[in-house]
């Protein structure tokens, strides 16, 4: 009968033509252009995954990390373990950082592709994988070294294997524990999924699971209480730097921030694609859609929970829904692929088509290419520069005469980083507190607009003091520049090598 959803993994289009191997060939696409990106635009590990390696450092060295630092990110006990296996390297392991956050993006698009391909057809899973691809927010994250693309690989994959095989239990909680020591919104997946195999569980392995769902929470609490003496100090720290920062908003503000970063996130004709494939997947694959709608309501509800905590309400906490949105934007694109031959299938291919088109154009005039590849140049050549700055003679003799002054917390992790220097040693300016005994030693100041815009200024602090403190002390002598930064010195007798 014409019409009739079609069966579960058809060959389909974009699965084997002829004898091309579609989802392969495109995998070694995306390879190859990452391998060239990451050649043409090299890139460091951010903010975040730079105080990992800190920390991982420390540790390595048996010291304890540094997770009270001024406005230090909240640790990561995932992140900051690979952060000590990458510190071996010195500095080497930023880089390396990156790498390993790029090859997880490869791994979260397989995951995404593989999803969409079990739960419908082999034609949604691709598209799903091409949006992601052209959600430039995702790569750059990778490009970035954020850690939330292993997070989001790791709980993508969970869901696979839910998908694949319905109530499958441990490898799904093992991939949970995992991606639960690098973000907490997955303690909220491994407690439902804990519900979900309940009533199929003896009473040993419900035990055993419970185990498993709680190691990741007791490992966080029990590093932060090992480093800090406080087992809630992740929570305590995050809530009040999210107010400081000014991104606390509250649970009222959680709706409209859902509609704002989603759209950010996945763009209006692939947000509203999504909206339609929801309600195609309902009516024509009702039983496919259980584990990408569970993993798109349970992602907005841990949102909703995120804001109701006082924690940073920013986009990052909607990734998993909005990978979910591509994926039935997927369905609403390529469902017809579920369909047998008929004219509700060619009619659903030509309006495809159409949407298609209209998506390209949409991104064509909207997409500065040239933008972003110059904000990847300049983060790469920025941090090359500031490496060269801190690795001058002068500057490197100037340790002797204080600590390392920067404008506010940014510049703090790179210098911490290149210089090998504890935590005493570098102090942000905008640490009054900290910053105002110090009449001698090494001041860093960003040298040029873009370095002065993201590191020299604090956004969350529009004064005039901030504007000074991006400014060299008084008095202080420049002893070395770079296109990006400079560095000046006041010494009470001159270090040796001056």
């Amino acid at each position: 009968m014409a019409d009739q959803p079609a069966a579960r993994h058809p060959a389909g289009p974009l699965g084997r033509v002829g004898h091309w191997n579609w989802p392969l060939l495109l995998l070694a696409g995306l390879v190859a252009a990452i391998v060239v990106g990451t050649i043409l635009y090299p890139t460091y590990a951010n903010y975040d995954s730079t105080y990992s390696l800190i920390w991982g450092r420390e540790v390595i060295h048996g010291h304890a990390p540094s997770f009270e630092a001024y406005r230090a990110p909240t640790q990561h006990p995932l992140g900051v373990l690979i952060g000590a296996i990458l510190s071996l390297f010195g500095y080497l392991g930023d880089r390396l950082f990156v790498l390993l956050m790029l090859a997880a993006f490869v791994i979260l698009v397989m995951g995404l592709y593989r999803l969409g391909r079990s739960a419908f057809t082999t034609l949604v899973g691709l598209v799903a994988a091409v949006i992601v691809c052209t959600r430039f927010d995702f790569p750059f994250l990778a490009a970035r070294g954020y850690i939330d693309i292993p997070f989001l690989a790791l709980v993508i994959w969970a869901g696979v294997l839910e998908v694949e095989r319905p109530r499958r239990g441990r490898p799904v909680l093992w991939l949970l524990m995992l991606a639960g020591l690098l973000r907490p919104e997955a303690w909220v997946l491994s407690g439902i999924y804990w519900l979900w195999l309940f009533p199929r569980r003896t009473w040993r392995e419900r035990l055993g699971d419970a185990l498993i769902v709680a190691s990741a929470p007791v490992i966080w609490a029990g590093l932060d209480y090992a480093v800090t003496g406080d087992p809630l100090y992740s929570q305590n720290h995050t809530s009040g730097l999210a107010e400081e920062l000014g991104r606390s908003k509250g649970l009222g503000e959680v709706p409209h921030a859902t509609v704002t970063f989603m759209r950010a996130l996945v763009k209006l004709p692939v947000a509203l694609a999504g909206i339609a494939g929801v309600v195609i997947a309902a009516v024509f694959s009702p039983a496919r859609l259980r584990v990408p709608l569970a993993l798109l309501l349970v992602g907005l509800l841990t949102f909703a929970l995120v804001g109701a905590a006082g924690l940073s309400v920013i986009n990052r906490y909607l990734l998993v829904p909005s990978l979910m949105v591509m994926v039935f934007a997927g369905v609403a694109l390529g469902g017809w692929t579920m369909l047998e031959r008929g004219r509700l299938r060619t009619g659903w291919i030509v309006l495809s088509c159409l949407v298609v088109a209209f998506g390209i154009t949409w991104t064509a005039l909207r997409v500065n290419v040239s933008q972003l590849t110059n904000e990847l140049r300049q983060r790469g050549d920025a941090r090359v520069g500031l490496r060269h700055l801190l690795d001058q003679p002068r500057v490197r003799a100037a340790l002797a005469c204080g600590p390392v002054l920067t404008p506010n917390h940014r510049l703090i992790g790179d210098v911490r980083w290149i210089m090998n220097l504890p935590e005493s040693k570098v102090i942000a300016r905008s640490d009054t507190a900290r910053a105002a005994g110090v009449d001698a030693g090494l001041a860093i100041v960003p040298a040029w607009r873009s370095s002065l815009l993201r590191q020299g200024f604090d956004p969350v602090d529009v004064t005039v003091d901030d504007t000074l403190r991006a400014a060299p002390p008084l008095g202080w002598e420049r002893i070395a520049v770079s296109e990006f930064y400079a560095a000046y010195a006041h010494c009470p007798v001159s270090p040796a090598g001056a």
